[in-house]
């Protein structure tokens, strides 16, 4: 789960989620609040939108949450679908770990 907007932490959680999808895991990641905004927050140092295309590339992935993107006036992407509470719930219940960020 990842409900920060901060790049560098969010440039971790996905380099993590790579790493854990190349070993041969099963990685799903909820965006929930500011975490919604992952594919604008790009800096020089940390290129979030490539290890989030990275990532995508491993087979990991990605719902983002229908509220939190409605409060920010988005329809979500084809890289963060807009899903729903029911999507985190069943994550959490499915999920041998649960990690936030």
């Amino acid at each position: 789960m990842i409900y920060s907007n901060d790049a560098e932490t969010v440039w971790n959680a996905f380099r993590l989620g790579i790493f854990a999808l190349k070993n041969g895991d099963s990685v799903q990641v909820f965006l929930l609040a500011k975490g919604v905004e992952c594919e604008a927050i790009d800096t020089n140092k940390f290129k979030v939108t490539e290890q989030i295309q990275s990532f995508i590339s491993a087979n990991g992935k990605i719902f983002a949450c229908g509220t939190c993107l409605k409060i920010r006036q988005s329809e979500g992407s084809d890289v963060c679908p807009m899903s729903t509470m029911s999507d985190l719930y069943r994550i959490v219940e499915e999920s041998d770990k649960v990690l936030t960020f």
